[in-house]
């Protein structure tokens, strides 16, 4: 079926070149020579789109325009005038017209804007998919050879521009390439960090990353002392892709000074990799210098209770001067209770921000059946998460600390991973509950399924038993108990998990933000 256009100008006569010149390239061009027949027209017609001349006698073209929209808010609109006032621009473009032209127009104008209101998508997908085949190969011969540190975080960055890019695609092969191409990279990478991961934390070889427990100390801190003051602002279990979802937003308030992958530590999990964030200290030294503020596995109740006293003694052991305020944001009750109150701390040197929110969304999307619906692909994923941080308070203390001019870090402690393929473990009833990582003691598994760490020591982990290991899910593994293992299994595949090792969980942003 032919594209159906309709043009509305009271000089009709005078633009037959034009319509011939659509009507070859295959367009169904219907015309009027008023506002008041071309709403009839759409009445009666379906129209792809609509050009539309501003000055008509009776019904102006911003009279016409405001009627189109009132009942067909999806219906393109080009509006073409003589008149460049810059009030009649406005007013058209409050009316949220596609596109706008000043006479005298040439046919290709006219081509340019149908392509870019009808076809954009096609076109965008087309170019897309072309330019992904082409990287696809260059990618591939990158995961062959060995990789350090910093070339698996230019992988990354690509496979998550491809994977943003990939979604607005209409090739669908395309993206189950795609989702190969990233299964083989994580395949990858997991080997790569089995076969580093304690000598980084041991300190035997000197390429090794920025972790949770330096973060502060090599990113932070630097920026915090060229600064006057600032809020260092931490979303839970906030996934790279999920930053570049919301980049464009903070854009239009801030500008990126600086965008950094820094590497979460094992367990990818809140109480392991954010207590070490906030000690600068890996959780088993936490457990060793600051017993009171380690709450172990077997114990109960929250095991994030102490990350301003750990923030404290860490400013203190690197010898800073730094003042700040902490603030913990668990529900929408205490975000509108801190925007409310944010001109009380914006004179402070560092105020830090935990806000947890994403972290929540994971865990809701496990187990309600209408977040499973909403957050069904990683796509739909990170739409959710956008929509929501535009209706957040986050979003309005953004604003409000952009308007004073005030630096944010903005980062997270964490990842997660959509998990699909289940590693049978069986556990005392003293094992731990998380699907991506296990510490106990006589775990029974299949050891070519997880990196097994037999000594917590070698990696820094707190141990409760000297008997207790760790085990680790990697890749989109997530972990099932025999008993019941169908029903656990079917519950949990498909779901956002965190605690293992791979791509998304580990390699996490760090954004340094200037007010524009």
């Amino acid at each position: 079926m032919s594209t159906r256009i309709l043009w509305a100008d009271d000089e009709i006569e005078l633009l037959k070149p034009h319509i011939l010149f659509l009507q070859e390239k295959g367009y169904d061009v219907s015309t009027t020579n008023s506002g008041a027949e071309a709403l009839d027209l759409i009445e009666d017609n379906h129209f792809d789109i609509v050009f539309l001349d501003e000055n008509m006698p009776g019904l102006t073209g911003v009279e016409t325009l405001e009627r189109i929209k009132s009942k067909y808010p999806g219906l393109p609109v080009v509006m073409i005038t003589k008149s460049e006032e810059e009030a009649i621009m406005n007013d058209a473009i409050g009316s949220n017209i596609s596109d706008y032209l000043i006479k005298p127009v040439n046919p290709n104008q006219i081509l340019l804007a149908i392509k870019k209101n009808l076809e954009n998508r096609k076109l965008v997908s087309d170019k897309t998919s072309m330019a992904y085949q082409q990287q696809f190969r260059q990618i591939g011969i990158n995961l062959s050879v060995s990789l350090d540190f910093d070339e698996w975080v230019d992988i990354f960055r690509q496979l998550v521009y491809w994977e943003l890019e990939l979604s607005k695609s209409q090739d669908e092969n395309l993206r189950e390439i795609f989702l190969m191409q990233k299964a083989e990279a994580n395949n990858v990478f997991c080997q790569f960090i089995e076969e580093n991961y304690i000598d980084w934390l041991k300190g035997h070889t000197d390429n090794k990353p920025v972790l949770s427990h330096t973060v502060f100390r090599d990113k932070c801190l630097p920026i915090l002392k060229s600064e006057t003051n600032a809020f260092i602002i931490l979303i839970d279990n906030l996934r790279f892709d999920q930053w570049k979802s919301i980049q464009p937003m903070v854009e239009r308030l801030y500008r990126v000074e600086q965008e950094d992958i820094y590497c979460s530590i094992l367990p990818t999990s809140t109480q392991y990799a954010r207590n070490a964030f906030f000690a600068g200290l890996m959780p088993g030294e936490i457990q060793k210098k600051y017993p009171q503020y380690w709450i172990r596995e077997s114990d109960e109740g929250a095991r994030n209770k102490f990350e301003s006293e750990l923030l404290v003694e860490q400013i203190k052991r690197l010898g800073a001067s730094i003042p700040f305020n902490y603030h913990k944001i668990l529900n929408l009750t205490a975000g509108k209770k801190l925007l409310g109150n944010l001109s009380n701390y914006t004179n402070q040197k560092l105020n830090v921000l935990v806000y947890n929110f994403v972290d929540m969304l994971s865990h809701s999307r496990t187990e309600m059946e209408v977040i499973k619906e909403l957050a069904e692909t990683e796509a739909a994923y990170r739409s959710l998460t956008q929509s929501w941080f535009e209706h957040s308070p986050l979003w309005e203390i953004i604003r409000q600390l952009a308007e004073k001019k005030i630096p944010i870090i903005l980062t997270t402690d964490h990842g997660s991973i959509r998990v699909n393929h289940p590693t049978k473990v069986i556990g005392d009833k003293n094992t731990n509950t998380n699907l991506r990582y296990k510490t106990g003691k006589n775990l029974q598994y299949n050891p070519k399924e997880v990196f097994d760490v037999r000594h917590p020591g070698d990696i820094f982990l707190p141990h409760d038993n000297v008997s207790a290991n760790f085990i680790f899910a990697m890749e989109n593994r997530f972990f099932a108990y025999p008993n019941n293992y169908n029903y656990y299994v079917n519950y949990y595949r498909d779901t956002f998990q965190h605690g293992g090792g791979s791509l998304d969980e580990m390699l996490i942003p760090l954004v340094y933000l200037k007010a524009k």
